[in-house]
Parts: structure tokens; sequence; C-alpha cells
């Protein structure tokens, strides 16, 4: 069953993978009205959602083995309306960065539905007061989006149309069965019922690691990007936004504390692996809220990090110590080691089928302990800061003060346990 609701109060990748330096470390209705004779449960806030468009049925192209009728809007563009008249619906919204973009999309005025999870967060730690405190200023929408009948059911109980669905989905714990349930199936739910309710724009928050996948998320979001990518070529008037952002600050943070106590700062190899131009959150939410009107942000893969140039782990490091006061002081954990430790997951998992996920971590945890969060020059093969764009105001080091000052609270990186 699936239940919208009104809002009361607000809000991998980086990847789930990203958690791994942190585990190794420390490791329009108004008033609102519910008839008892209406089976979901539909009521909204004073916010006023703009009225559906008219529109005729055909079937969609590129997901034709799915039987949900789709809905072609009128001609009008939705970017000729002012934000208040534009329906956004946010699915992944109290995710990690979801939650950052409803409150972006709000606050620059647009009608923001946001799909919810009666029990939302880690384990469901979140119930559906928490919800509505978080996404304040959103319509909530209580739904589940890797169910698509129940998801349909809710949409077409908003009796509204929508013009442009952002999708923040992602597997929290990378897991091979969670990755394709969430990062290709639930997406893809969420283009098929955006798509049957008018929906002629589609912004999908990516990961930039997808250019050279080897893990299953990765695979699972880049089956995702070509159905998407083949949605707008055969159907005109259909857009894509895809972002593929670098590291989130948050995934670089796992260590904060234990420098503060005098502790060593860890990396593997020579502390210059993997590099990034790790961006904040709101940031990223900006950029993500950019996509839904910018024309030249239409049909685009778009890499996006933070400002400055990239940042290896030894100079993330080197930054923190700084900080905190302290002589650097550092481990360096060869590579090797999780190489062999992956090589034995591998061969338990021919007896052991239910170890597949703990081998999956491991393999999470070796990507991000080598590979760059940059833009990879298909002619030469290597990671380009030159050619990773940049965006937004906030930076590391500043982000590493205000955690020396509050604290990791409201980080959590994910549900995995690499050790």
């Amino acid at each position: 069953m699936s239940i919208c609701a009104p809002f009361s109060g607000f809000t991998l990748h980086s990847p789930k993978g990203q958690s791994f330096n942190r585990l190794l470390a420390s490791h329009f209705i108004n008033p609102v009205q519910v008839k008892s004779s209406f089976p979901y449960g539909l009521s909204f806030s004073s916010l006023s959602l703009s009225k559906p468009s008219k529109f005729t049925r055909k079937w969609l192209k590129p997901i034709s083995a799915l039987t949900s009728p789709t809905v072609e809007t009128t001609k009008t563009s939705f970017r000729s309306k002012t934000p208040k008249d534009i329906n956004v619906l946010v699915v992944g919204s109290t995710g990690y960065i979801g939650k950052f973009v409803v409150k972006e999309l709000v606050n620059r005025g647009f009608n923001v539905i946001a799909v919810a999870r009666e029990r939302s967060g880690i384990r469901g730690r979140y119930k559906r007061e928490d919800t509505l405190e978080q996404l304040n200023g959103a319509n909530v929408c209580f739904s589940d989006v890797t169910h698509l009948d129940s998801f349909e059911k809710s949409l077409e109980n908003l009796g509204v149309s929508i013009d442009v669905v952002v999708s923040c989905l992602a597997s929290r714990s990378g897991g091979v069965k969670d990755s394709w349930k969430i990062d290709y199936e639930a997406t893809k739910n969420s283009l098929v019922g955006g798509r049957n309710h008018g929906a002629s724009h589609f912004v999908l928050l990516s990961a930039i690691c997808v250019q050279k996948p080897l893990l299953e998320f990765q695979r699972a979001k880049l089956k995702f990007e070509a159905e998407l990518i083949k949605e707008a070529e055969e159907n005109d008037g259909f857009t894509y936004s895809i972002v593929r952002p670098t590291a989130f600050f948050k995934s670089l943070g796992g260590q904060i504390e234990l420098v503060k106590d005098g502790k060593p700062y860890v990396m593997f190899g020579d502390g210059k692996l993997c590099a990034c131009k790790p961006i904040s959150e709101p940031d990223l939410a900006k950029f993500i809220a950019d996509c839904v009107l910018s024309e030249d942000k239409i049909n685009q893969v778009l890499p996006i990090g933070g400002p400055g140039k990239a940042l290896t782990p030894l100079e993330q490091g080197e930054i923190l110590f700084s900080l905190v006061g302290k002589k650097p002081n550092f481990i360096k954990v060869p590579i090797e080691i999780m190489d062999f430790a992956i090589g034995v997951l591998d061969f338990l998992v021919k007896f052991f089928p239910s170890m597949e996920d703990a081998a999956e971590f491991g393999k999470i945890g070796r990507y991000y302990a080598a590979e760059s969060m940059l833009v990879l020059d298909p002619e030469t093969g290597e990671y380009c800061s030159e050619k990773t764009p940049s965006y937004g105001k906030d930076t590391l080091e500043e982000f590493f003060e205000r955690v020396l000052r509050e604290g990791m609270a409201g980080q959590e990186l994910g549900e995995q346990t690499i050790f």
C-alpha cells in the first residue's frame, strides 16, 4: 500500500564504497481533507500543484515489456513556466543527497513532490513524522518505488501531471541484489511512472565511477543510463540530464576524529593512488537543481566536482593534521593486502553463496582505495583533474573544520561493513 500525505516539516556517492576509509579507520487542497472512500489517503499542504495537462495515451517505447500506459503532455514545454507551476517529483528524497535536493528545489519555488517510504533511513530508523519534518516545504507522498504497481497508483492518486523527475536513488549497501533492485529496477520504475504521468525531463544522480565499471552497482547504473538515453532518442520532446559527481565530503571524513585524538591517518600505497575533487552536498544539490531548467544541460552526461584542484589522500591527511595542529603521522597500507583478502572471499563464495555481498564489499573498498574520482580521459586511459569540471564554493578544508567543531553526526555512509 502507498499513502500520500501532507508535509509538515523538512531536507554512493559518493557511492557506497567511499565508506571504506571511514570503516577502516574507525571506521491543492486547503484545508487538508482525506475522504474515507479514498483508498490511499491523499492529502497535500497549502502548496498548490499545477493542474494536469491534457493528454492522450501511448506506449512507452523503450520499456515496452512493461504494460503501463504512458501519458503524452501538450506541446508546451514546462521550461516556459515559472517554478511555482512546475511539478518536480523527487525519488530517493530521504537519502543523503536527496534531502539536500528537496530543500534546494523548495527554496527555488518549485512544487516538489517527494516520494518516501513509511520507514526511511538506514534500517528504517525514521518514522513518518520524522520524514515529514525532514522534507519540510515539499508535498510528501508515502509510497514504494521498488513496486511499480503501487508507485503508479500513488502517482495516479496525486491528480496532477508530473513535469520533471529527479532521481537520487542509490543502493545503501552496494550488495549485488540490492544494487540491481535500487540502482536499476527502482530507478527504472521512477522513469516509467514519471513518463506515464507526463514527465518530459529526467534528472539522474549517477556517479563518476561508472566510467570504469568493475562493481555491480556501477553496471546497474550504466544499464539504466543507457535506457534513459534511448528513451530520449526515441521520443521527441523527452530529455535527460545525467549527473556524475565525484566524492562527497562525508566520504572523506571518517578519520577526522581519530586524527583529532592523536591517531595516525591511514591510506593505501603511497597515498597518491586515488584523487578527487570533493563536492559538498549543498553544492551538488544546487547543480542538480540547475539541471531542471538549464537548457545547456539537456541530454548531457555531466561529470562534476567541487572547487579547487584534485586532492590525493596524502594531501587530505596533510590538511587535516594542519587543522588539528599536529605533526603528520601516516600509516601506508600495501594495496596487495586487499587483493589477498578479496581473493579469499571470492574463493569462499564458490562454496558459500551467502558470502556474495561480503566479497562485493571487499571489491568496493579496493576500488575506492585505488581509483581516482575524476574524469577518465578516453585517449590516454588516465584520470584527468583538468577535465573534471568544478562547481560551487564549499571546500574540503571548511568541511574538516566544521566536523572538528561539531562532529560527524548525520553523516551516515551506508549499511555495509568491510571489516
